[in-house]
């Protein structure tokens, strides 16, 4: 008898499908990487991917159960916050 082989899910996302978990644009993300605001990121020779894990622990700092819920935290938008330095090329 013949079993049928267990679905193979990604445990890494490249950004454009990173992206799409999270429901932003692919440019987005790469701005949070340059400002380090973005989520944990792997770069494996000349890729960087994600580990979903890595993309669900970055947006949990800013779930909410109403408008009048502190939260946990903030997830910064894609720009160079205060205090942070020039960003280097």
């Amino acid at each position: 008898m013949h079993s049928i082989p267990a679905p193979i899910y990604p445990r890494y996302l490249r950004t454009p499908d990173a992206a799409v978990h999270l429901g932003l644009s692919p440019r987005t993300l790469e701005k949070h990487r340059c400002y380090g605001t973005g989520p944990v990121y792997h770069k494996l020779g000349g890729r960087i991917v994600y580990a979903l894990a890595d993309l669900d622990a970055w947006v949990y700092p800013g779930q909410r159960r109403s408008t009048r819920d502190p939260g946990r935290g903030v997830v910064h938008p894609a720009r160079r916050q205060p205090g942070t330095g020039p960003v280097r090329r």
